[in-house]
């Protein structure tokens, strides 16, 4: 559990360093830079190149495509009903949409299954949320930002996304075997990610801004950390009847908290800052006591 000790820690220090004025108020306008040109495309080529896919894990990858898909037009009938702005739905979208299936979801895939099925968990996490991250999710985001842009300049955006670049070289590259040191490199870069991405939300989480973002916090965390999972679950085992250790930890995967690299590009495009950090932070402590609950609850399934 050190990484999990390890998550909370950065989002402590986060809160810790902007309470005590050590950093300047846009600080974390750098380290999310840092992140989304640096480490996240890092990660990505490090852990994506040289992984196969085999018929039987395209139901696993397939999750957070799906899981996405029911996540928008769920907020977008929500944002109408309840009036919410563009920005608070687009919000809602990303952090909701998208599960934390690397930096919490490998340890607690380990913690509750064992080292064997953390391959599921890569796969899903690399080749779904990812991917649906540099695709769909930058999509959603240039549509509900504070700004206006075209269908073309959204479709230019996604294809100079760095972590979509990124993940096609490392597919592109997949016979080539990269030397040692830039193996080393790249996984030196990705592991900064977690860190520096928990501190940044910690610097721009408010725990102040709860009360005006009660609602759409409470349907956001509602959906992802209960209902989202649920659907998933109804889908895979109800009318795929799909059924074995591998549909658990996919299931188990989409009852991960938010996912940070969202978060980040959320912020960005400069959707709902409060309700961003609100979502990841009380997110992901919150997934620590929901989780073994989804695990004990897909044992008997």
């Amino acid at each position: 559990m050190t990484n999990i000790a390890m998550l909370v820690v950065c989002l402590l220090v986060g809160m810790i360093l902007r309470r005590a004025g050590k950093v300047p108020d846009n600080a974390h306008v750098s380290i999310n830079a840092f992140i989304i040109h640096v480490a996240l495309p890092a990660l990505i080529l490090g852990q994506l190149h040289g992984l196969r896919l085999t018929s039987e894990l395209l139901l696993p990858v397939s999750m957070p495509w799906v899981l996405f898909a029911l996540t928008v037009p769920v907020f977008m009938m929500l944002g109408r009903l309840l009036r919410f702005p563009p920005t608070v739905t687009g919000a809602l979208i990303m952090t909701a949409g998208l599960a934390n299936t690397s930096f919490v979801g490998l340890p607690m895939i380990e913690t509750f299954y064992g080292v064997k099925d953390l391959s599921i968990g890569i796969l899903i996490d690399q080749l779904g949320t990812y991917l649906v991250l540099s695709t769909l999710g930058i999509t959603v985001a240039c549509i509900y930002s504070s700004g206006t842009a075209s269908w073309r300049e959204i479709a230019w955006r996604v294809a100079l996304f760095p972590p979509l670049i990124s993940l096609l070289l490392a597919m592109a590259l997949s016979p080539v075997a990269f030397p040692l040191w830039l193996v080393g490199m790249l996984h030196r870069l990705g592991d900064t990610l977690a860190p520096l991405a928990l501190v940044s939300v910690g610097l721009q989480l408010r725990l102040d801004q709860f009360g005006g973002n009660r609602m759409p916090l409470g349907l956001g965390l509602g959906f992802k950390l209960i209902l989202g999972p649920l659907l998933i679950t109804l889908l895979y085992f109800g009318v795929l009847s799909w059924s074995g250790e591998a549909s658990r930890v996919t299931i188990f995967e989409a009852a991960m908290g938010p996912q940070i690299g969202g978060a980040i590009v959320a912020m960005q495009y400069g959707l709902s800052q409060s309700l961003i950090t609100l979502m990841v932070g009380i997110g992901i402590v919150l997934s620590f006591l929901t989780l073994p609950l989804w695990y004990f609850g897909l044992s008997l399934l």
